[in-house]
């Protein structure tokens, strides 16, 4: 079958979004009492254990919504970022539970002074979030190459900057930064009061560069979980690793004992990604054509040379004039680990909807979060695969871009985010 060639529209540009936030109580670090820690899935107005080997939010059941912020440390004193690294995990334990960030909280301390908690979220239950954090290359030697910090020689190999890709259209403002922080969680309202009250108690200490909500999974990272579509209408993630897929995630996933600092391991490394989907002209393409594009039925979701959405495909099938099913330029294809060396990830993306370009066209698309043991030998020949190759480059354009390390989590309340990184 012949493919009709569609015109890409002109990339478009994504703003971050500021933070405002005034100074405020200091919390009291170590009043949350350790939970017992879980991967299991919490029903809606559920809270999921903050302390555990791992970071909630990883292998957890995916929430409904995002929001990810990336930080600039603005700061070169060191004993004011663990300072501020500290308040941080002070209010997540608490947040994370569906507490106020701090112990007088919003309305309860004195009148005279700032409140300790922003308040939007009073009255809302824990919904399900989970804070997970992540440290970029640039925390070990910012753009003019200092060490402010005295940690370059502990920045893991595979914290590599990620290579250019073909077609990448990145834009430096929505791109990087020394900090990650992924909330996740079943109401809006409640990922973006943890993501504001974390930027309140950085204020001084770090800076948002950018940030981004996200709603609409587009994975699942439980078997209890159906596939979820893209804002394409096709289910995505469908081989996407599983919490339940314990020895696939030892070997895909977590860092393991050997492959770099000590400090990150039992962690993972998040590549971040955020992929504008040109919808309009998605639109007026054949179905068959999107078919053909993508690989698989956007019925069901299977493959195009089977009847389910988890058959497995047959790239050697042929149609009746010789040529292959399954299109070798097909998305499908060029991303199944059958063609990249095994390589395998677990996403945890999400849709994202950020208004108009300006040209009566949505600025919409994939905010694409994937977590890996290494980076450079997962994502990236995945990630040049599709750029050189796959036919969906005319309907997309990568606009951002990150990488982050992130470490195991905390088995009690005495520890904080980074203590191994900069003790």
């Amino acid at each position: 079958m012949e493919r009709r060639k569609v015109l890409g529209l002109a990339g478009a540009s994504a703003a971050g979004v500021a933070a405002a936030g005034a100074g405020a109580l200091a919390l009291a670090r170590h009043d949350q009492q350790p939970a017992t820690a879980t991967t299991s899935e919490a029903d809606a107005a559920g809270a999921i254990p903050f302390y555990g080997e791992r970071q909630a939010g990883i292998v957890t059941a995916a929430q409904d919504r995002l929001h990810f912020c990336a930080f600039d440390v603005i700061t070169d004193d060191k004993a004011a970022l663990v300072d501020m690294l500290q308040n941080w995990t002070a209010a997540g334990a608490r947040m994370t539970q569906g507490l106020d960030a701090g112990t007088f909280g919003a309305v309860g301390g004195s009148l005279e002074a700032p409140p300790d908690d922003t308040g939007e979220a009073l009255g809302l239950p824990a919904s399900g979030l989970t804070l997970t954090i992540g440290f970029g290359p640039t925390l070990f030697r910012d753009v003019r190459g200092k060490d402010r910090f005295g940690i370059a020689a502990r920045r893991p190999a595979a914290l590599a900057d990620l290579p250019k890709f073909p077609r990448d259209t990145l834009e430096d403002a929505i791109s990087g930064g020394d900090i990650g922080v992924q909330a996740c969680a079943h109401d809006p309202q409640v990922a973006v009061h943890a993501i504001r009250n974390l930027a309140r108690l950085g204020m001084g200490i770090v800076s948002v560069r950018w940030s981004q909500l996200g709603f609409g999974r587009t994975s699942s990272t439980s078997r209890s979980q159906a596939t979820p579509r893209n804002l394409f209408g096709f289910k995505d993630g469908t081989r996407n690793l599983k919490s339940e897929d314990t020895g696939l995630l030892d070997e895909h996933l977590w860092v393991q004992p050997g492959d770099g600092p000590d400090w990150m391991t039992g962690g993972s490394y998040l590549v971040t990604r955020k992929i504008r989907m040109l919808v309009e002209t998605w639109d007026r393409s054949p179905l068959a054509e999107q078919q053909m594009i993508i690989g698989r039925d956007k019925g069901e979701g299977a493959p195009l040379t089977g009847k389910l959405e988890h058959d497995e495909p047959d790239f050697a099938a042929q149609d009746g004039e010789g040529e292959p099913v399954i299109a070798v330029d097909s998305h499908l294809r060029l991303a199944h680990p059958d063609q990249n060396g095994g390589a395998r990830l677990l996403r945890r993306g999400y849709n994202f909807v950020d208004g108009s370009d300006g040209l009566g066209r949505l600025n919409a698309g994939l905010f694409f979060m994937a977590y890996q043991r290494n980076a450079h030998k997962q994502f990236v020949p995945v990630q040049n695969s599709l750029a050189k190759q796959d036919t969906l480059n005319e309907y997309i354009r990568h606009v951002s871009s990150g990488l982050f390390a992130c470490p195991p989590g905390m088995l009690a309340a005495d520890d904080y985010w980074g203590r191994a990184l900069f003790a």
